[in-house]
């Protein structure tokens, strides 16, 4: 059992104990329904208490147990509330910490509530793309109010709990406790007070109305719409919340309970679910077990002061990691803490951070010219020119002045590490640490594991990523990594597609209707089109046979490399990413269309959205093949947190998953059969054609 029942003099105690969150899991559910009905039977038992062991009240629903019978077994969990609610004696909820989801419906089946201050409390169902489905959204509304509990339910954001006991007339809590760790005491004190209470209190007698009626739910609804673009979850739980309003509680719930079965199936509640779960399976690491010694990370160098070295710089200070910052040049070093106080007094001045800990921070950080002067850090990340030449001088200086176990980290995006692991004596203590720009805002971390990369790195490197807030996903070495290398395809595809007769910002509209935060034009304006130039003159050296569109290169030749320049696919307005359409560019890639002898086609937003997101899914499965990614959940991780990808799909892999990998192989087979596209790159990927063979799924 998940679920320790004990009693205390005439007040019986159950705790849940179910690590980490006390998931209410079947074992937790029986727990809970056993030590009900012992109270209840002992005459001795005067009251119930019901509260979390650790670091939770409850979580809500097992994760463990989420695509499994367990998740509806009886007694489910409106069951165990039904109970709680039918209880002869007074049943009070000792809440701490975190009480979240099911957590909060368990509690709001209590008949009385006494709240530690500092306890998380949230209904967050709609980042899953589901609502509240055993009664939140007809209990919450009943004692805290209609528009909290709804601003709430259709945020899934936690609120603190003493932040909610200063509401008017709410009636979540009975009592507050005057700290945590008296809560035990208290809420043992608090039954007593309430033993002989009749009748007891349910939360479900209790009224629900909103004075404005109509025209507050309409007004809601407005404003969710404009929020929630995609997603259908938060306006049903203006819908649910609503019949909370107008119906009885009886059928309320009915409302409730049919509207959470219909998101179930919604293929964005699927993909929200999904990424979920692949965000922490991401962490996990099949020959790197959870207890792998690590390694102290107590402070960091970084190399290299420009935009990169800086956002990785203020990663760690904002962890409350010391960092020594290096550069050759003294001007170069006062450029990047410039930049660095710039973004913190940004903060500062939108309310984001306090003027305090901006100073603390910036404590943290010291500078120097000389290696010599990181010889006591723990680990070093270099941040330098993408260029092997200039990462192997700075690797034989790091191996030169780093101390015995300290972690030597590339930030590489493309080059091999195991190259440059090689230019130490110590390839064990190399890895790759692929930031993602700006390095301060954006959640994605390649973790790039060398051929010779220590265990007890990667376990380090995995736990400081988790420590920065960041989502790690671990990588094999190839050219690119996952990201890069399958975003290399992508932009093959967009280069046919305008030889075939599409413009920039077709394209762009095209993929960014399907859901992509920008289309691969826009996003080269915003990278650099000087950086994939670049990337495509080594390509022509290493692979002649590969086929590219050449209108990318005319562009650069130009000097049209993005919103640095002002100009590239688009123009720029200095100050602002809005993008415009260019006249001579399009007359430029008509032009290079003509001298190719290619008379153009109409191009549908499908063939635009397939191609591109299709070219993706195959260079996937060559990468899982290859056994670079670990798992397919990975690689949508890396692309709904590095690139874009709309997380109402679910990620690449999960999408084709969704379309069927019978589907996809279909439509490949037809781009394989267009004479101006790439044949033996649309020849499925062996991994892809063998998972239709069977009949299976990449997840």
């Amino acid at each position: 059992m998940t679920a320790h029942y004990q009693v205390h003099g005439d007040i019986a105690v159950i705790t849940m104990n179910n690590p980490p969150v006390n998931g209410l899991g079947l074992s937790t559910r029986l727990g809970i329904t056993d030590g009900m009905a012992l109270a209840n039977a002992d005459a001795a038992v005067k009251a119930i208490v019901i509260t979390g062991a650790g670091k939770a009240f409850s979580g809500g629903a097992d994760i463990k147990e989420f695509g499994t019978d367990k998740a509806l077994q009886e007694p489910n969990l409106n069951s165990v509330i039904g109970v709680l609610e039918n209880s002869d004696k007074p049943v009070i909820a000792a809440i701490h910490s975190v009480v979240m989801g099911g957590g909060l419906e368990l509690a709001l089946g209590c008949h009385y509530r006494i709240a530690a201050p500092g306890t998380s409390v949230a209904l967050p169902e709609v980042k899953l793309g589901l609502l509240p489905g055993a009664g939140g959204t007809q209990r919450l509304p009943r004692v805290l109010g209609v528009e909290p509990a709804l601003n709430m339910i259709v945020s899934g954001e936690a609120i603190k709990s003493e932040m909610l006991a200063m509401l008017p007339g709410q009636k979540l809590f009975d009592k507050m406790a005057a700290s945590a760790e008296s809560l035990a005491e208290e809420a043992l004190a608090f039954a007593r007070s309430v033993a002989d209470a009749r009748p007891l209190p349910l939360v479900r007698k209790l009224p629900c109305k909103h004075p404005q009626g109509d025209a507050y739910f309409q007004f809601a609804r407005n404003m969710v719409k404009g929020m929630s673009k995609n997603f259908p979850a938060p306006a049903k739980c203006v819908d649910a919340v609503e019949a909370a309003t107008k119906k009885k509680f009886e059928d309320g719930m009915a409302t409730e309970r049919e509207i959470f079965i219909n998101l179930m199936w919604t293929p964005e509640s699927k993909s929200l679910r999904h990424l979920f779960l692949a965000e922490r399976a991401a962490s996990k690491i099949p020959d790197v077990p959870s207890d792998t010694a690590q390694r102290a990370i107590q402070s960091i160098a970084v190399i290299g002061a420009g935009t990169m070295g800086g956002g990785i710089t203020m990663n760690f200070l904002n962890a409350g990691i010391p960092v020594k910052m290096l550069e050759m040049k003294q001007e170069a070093l006062d450029r990047g803490i410039a930049t660095i106080r710039k973004n913190y007094e940004a903060q500062v001045k939108k309310g984001k951070l306090k003027a305090d800990k901006y100073e603390q921070r910036m404590a943290l950080l010291s500078t120097t010219l000389n290696y010599d002067d990181l010889t006591g850090t723990d680990m070093v990340i270099e941040a330098v020119f993408e260029e092997i030449g200039v990462k192997e001088a700075v690797f034989k200086e790091l191996d030169r002045v780093m101390k015995p176990g300290a972690i030597l980290a590339s930030n590489t995006s493309t080059l091999d590490v195991n190259k440059i692991a090689s230019f130490t004596k110590r390839p064990e203590d190399v890895v790759g640490l692929h930031f993602f720009s700006p390095a301060n805002v954006m959640k994605l971390l390649e973790v790039v594991r060398g051929e010779k990369t220590a265990r007890d790195v990667m376990a380090t490197v995995m736990a400081v990523a988790k420590k920065i807030k960041k989502t790690a996903v671990v990588s094999g070495v190839c050219d690119g990594f996952i990201g890069n290398r399958m975003i290399e395809q992508y932009g093959r595809q967009g280069g046919f597609l305008l030889d075939e007769g599409c413009t920039p910002a077709q394209v762009d509209k095209a993929i960014e209707k399907f859901g992509f935060a920008m289309g691969p034009f826009r996003m080269g304006d915003l990278a650099g089109n000087d950086i994939g130039w670049a990337i495509r003159k080594r390509r022509y050296q290493e692979k002649p046979n590969m086929k590219y569109s050449k209108t990318a290169d005319l562009l650069c030749e130009k000097g049209r490399f993005g919103q640095k320049t002002g100009a590239g696919w688009y123009d720029y307005v200095a100050g602002k990413r809005d993008a415009i359409p260019n006249a001579e560019v399009v007359a430029m890639i008509e032009a290079h269309r003509t001298s190719l002898g290619i008379t153009p086609r109409k191009i549908s937003d499908e063939e635009i959205v397939q191609r591109l997101v299709f070219s993706l899914v195959n260079e996937a499965a060559h990468i899982l093949e290859e056994g670079i990614a670990n798992k397919a959940s990975d690689i949508d991780i890396v692309y709904i947190f590095g690139y874009g990808f709309p997380a109402h799909r679910g990620g690449p892999m999960n999408y084709a998953d969704q379309v069927g990998l019978f589907n996809v192989v279909q439509a490949m087979n037809r781009f394989a059969r267009n004479p101006m596209d790439d044949a033996n790159f649309w020849k499925p990927a062996p991994l892809l054609a063998r998972l239709v063979a069977e009949g299976k799924t990449f997840n």
